[in-house]
């Protein structure tokens, strides 16, 4: 078993400022692997959080990585496998002997095992289900009968549960004899003779509370029960806006089958805030840094594809403009100018209404407020970029015309950015579609068209 460090005291593996490793301690850590020094490595490591032990995997390559484990070897934690990304997980998996494998396994909830193997290849499932003993492969197995990215596959099967009719006394006395309740849990469930919760009782009520008290008296106000089929996003969206700490699931009859806590719901709300930083800049969200060159390729030359296409419609536009370019050196200068600042505030509204759109506070009721709010916001930055660039255009090139062009284009550009990046998002999340991962295209395309029509349309109308 790995030995953390206490955390009243400071840990020198970790800098003041970012909780990162210490450059000096992974050089020791490498040091000690390239000389096989079992006994430095163990120094090395002792201190070390199973966090930062899957950070340390995660950084180095895969060799030293693969020669770390080995060396490490039985004191592999089963934490650390539950901390890696799922990418160095399947590598460190190969490489642990199925002793030590079996030894990780076993010290995690059923949880952390759903989530550990659900992505693995069969012949690594069937390892990791062969180490655990039958009744925590059953509940496993029931766990991964449920859909991907639901409840059911985020729940933990280990409860904490009494009957309604127990008191405060009752509840002591059976968590006090039992040998095998959850290694953290925040409430007692209480349940009706068919096993459907009914309450939720915190553990500082029922420490707080006297013998005698009957526990349906001490339950919660907020009471949220998750179905299993429930998708995990949803599910991660009810914990952090009601404030739950745990929150009991039920199956199809409302029978209790398990429970989510909270540190499991605020992992899949990260994950969701990942997802979609990188939807939106057109990587997939399975892109991680332990990621080759070629699966990198891979990943990014379909978005990169689109963009081609988007670019080659804008360059469309501008060939139509081919005669006034010739004629006007000026506005293939400007020209890019105005597309760019289109882009930057189409991205700007876009980034706010895909985030509102995820946390549910962009709704048919405020739809058009919001709408109306980014175009006044498009139309209040274009007029003072417009005076700016209006002033530069006539300085620059000395045409006062030319300044009034760029002026009103940049105008026009800002407004439609504002509108496009609100409503864009929203129009896809209409249709099915993840507005995270196709508003993007969608906007820049918007903003590029729009700009250079507007631009060189106006200065054909204008200059020449």
């Amino acid at each position: 078993m790995l030995e953390t460090a206490d955390p009243s005291q400071p840990n020198d593996a970790a800098q003041d400022a970012g909780y990162t490793l210490e450059k000096s301690r992974i050089a020791s850590i490498l040091a000690a692997v390239d000389a096989g020094d079992r006994d430095a490595l163990m120094a090395e490591m002792e201190p070390l959080h199973p966090a930062d032990i899957a950070d340390l995997l995660e950084q180095v390559g895969a060799q030293e990585r693969m020669g770390l484990v080995r060396l490490y070897d039985a004191e592999f934690d089963g934490e650390i496998l539950s901390e890696l990304d799922e990418s160095v997980r399947e590598d460190v998996i190969d490489v642990l002997t199925p002793e030590v494998l079996a030894d990780a396994v076993r010290e995690l909830e059923t949880d952390d095992v759903v989530d550990l193997i659900e992505d693995l290849e069969e012949p690594q499932q069937e390892a990791i289900l062969d180490a655990l003993e039958d009744t925590d492969r059953a509940a496993v197995e029931q766990s991964l009968s449920y859909p991907e990215y639901s409840a059911g596959r985020l729940m933990q099967r280990e409860v904490v549960m009494a009957p309604e009719h127990w008191t405060v006394g009752d509840a002591i006395d059976f968590i006090r004899k039992t040998d095998d309740l959850p290694e953290q849990f925040y409430h007692v469930i209480l349940v009706d003779p068919r096993l459907h919760p009914i309450g939720n009782v915190t553990l500082g009520r029922l420490m707080g509370a006297p013998r005698t008290a009957a526990l349906k008296n001490l339950t919660e106000q907020m009471f949220k029960v998750i179905p299993a089929t429930q998708p995990e996003s949803e599910v991660a969206y009810a914990f952090n806006q009601y404030h739950l700490i745990s929150a009991p699931v039920v199956d199809d009859e409302g029978r209790l089958v398990g429970q989510i806590t909270i540190d499991d719901a605020m992992i899949v709300l990260d994950e969701e805030h990942d997802e979609d930083i990188l939807r939106l800049a057109g990587v997939n969200e399975e892109s991680t840094l332990s990621d080759t060159v070629i699966a990198t390729t891979k990943r990014r030359f379909p978005w990169l594809a689109v963009n081609l296409i988007t670019s080659i419609l804008a360059s469309l536009v501008i060939a139509q403009f081919e005669v006034a370019l010739a004629q006007i050196v000026a506005l293939a200068v400007l020209m890019p100018i105005v597309a760019s600042m289109g882009g930057n505030a189409g991205t700007q509204s876009l980034t706010v209404a895909v985030r509102a759109i995820a946390t549910k506070d962009l709704t048919a009721a405020n739809m058009w407020r919001v709408i109306r709010r980014e175009v006044l916001v498009g139309l209040i930055n274009g007029l003072i970029f417009a005076v700016v660039m209006g002033v530069v255009g006539m300085i620059w090139f000395g045409s006062p015309a030319l300044g009034y062009v760029i002026a009103a284009a940049m105008v026009i550009n800002l407004v439609v950015a504002g509108l496009a990046g609100t409503v864009i998002p929203v129009v896809l999340e209409k249709l099915g579609i993840d507005p995270a991962l196709a508003s993007g295209a969608f906007v820049t395309t918007v903003t590029d068209v729009v700009g250079f029509f507007a631009f060189l349309g106006l200065a054909v109308v204008v200059l020449l």
